[in-house]
């Protein structure tokens, strides 16, 4: 029985590695774990198309919203470790669950394997066009003003534009109305139809409203002024470095994904990102591309630990569900 039992041991372990060398031999499925058509499906079909061209099979994008994205994210958490089932994490998927669900049914920490970071998109504070405000600072004032009447729209509770909005709140002191959605696209349009005060999200969504004049924005919510923004200045250069908010968008797999699969997979997105048209892509979309230095499964473990951190006392305070 013990020969038997050391035979079939040997023998799993033996085949784990051999799939791990020849992998991946058949079609793999990248979760997204929003609707169509937001920042994180528009990352994960250009982060699908890299897999599918290093790896030689077929990647296939899959949209499982709720839950500001955690229910996705517990999917692949639950998922088998075997490399056929990913998932594009973010800032809210995998920093600010943990302060905002009190049954989430993983831990960012623990649950996963770390791939890579792929990106991170400076969030933009844009109001409707004839919001009383041209500024931040013009925007807090009237905000602490009118906290009881103004309101803001976000894509679920965990998503990034809700978390952004949270963070501008905390920064300026107040509380005001929190309307769902169930993306930051109807979010946008009833900015524009000036029945929506505020939102925030990654500069790709309000950038033609902004550009035609339907939509104002206010502030780049990092350090360095947006490319295809060039005008609107930052949040640190108007004396709010609190409302610091680039979500990190990133590559995980369930934990336990064998080693070999894990640096095969961070070695592909290592290699797309340094492509000159993956590159022009993510500009387009007024996404930073992380720098080699940040790239990969321990760098991407260190900035999950620190946006944890970071985010928990802040949603908390805000007594943010």
């Amino acid at each position: 029985m013990i020969r038997l039992l050391a035979f079939l041991a040997l023998t799993v372990l033996t085949s784990i590695g051999a799939q791990a060398q020849t992998y991946p031999f058949h079609t793999a499925w990248l979760i997204v774990p929003f609707a169509t058509g937001g920042p994180t499906d528009v990352v994960g079909r250009i982060v699908a198309d890299i897999f599918t061209r290093h790896l030689g099979e077929k990647f296939i994008v899959e949209n499982i919203g709720g839950a500001g994205g955690t229910t996705g994210a517990t999917r692949v958490a639950r998922a088998r470790a075997d490399g056929y089932t990913l998932v594009i994490g973010h800032m809210g998927t995998h920093a600010a669950a943990p302060a905002l669900y009190h049954s989430l049914g993983y831990d960012p920490e623990k649950d996963f394997e770390p791939i890579g970071l792929i990106v991170e998109q400076p969030q933009l504070l844009t109001v409707r066009r004839d919001f009383p405000a041209n500024s931040l600072k013009e925007f807090a004032a009237y905000a602490k003003a009118n906290e009881s009447k103004i309101n803001a729209g976000h894509a679920g509770v965990g998503s990034v534009s809700y978390i952004g909005c949270v963070l501008l709140n905390s920064a300026i002191g107040i509380r005001p109305i929190m309307l769902p959605f169930n993306s930051t696209v109807p979010v946008m349009k009833a900015i524009v139809a000036g029945t929506l005060d505020y939102g925030c999200d990654p500069v790709l969504n309000p950038l033609p409203h902004v550009k035609a004049g339907t939509a104002k924005a206010l502030a780049i919510a990092t350090h360095k002024r947006s490319p295809l923004l060039p005008k609107v200045p930052t949040s640190f250069e108007q004396g709010m470095p609190e409302f610091d908010c680039a979500p990190f968008y990133a590559v995980f797999a369930p934990k336990g994904t064998p080693k070999e699969i894990v640096d095969k997979l961070a070695a592909a997105l290592n290699k797309g990102l340094d492509e000159p048209a993956v590159q022009k892509r993510f500009a387009d979309l007024g996404a930073d591309i992380a720098e080699p230095a940040r790239r990969g499964p321990k760098a991407l473990t260190e900035l999950v630990k620190s946006e944890v951190a970071r985010l928990t006392p802040i949603l908390k305070a805000a007594s943010a569900k």
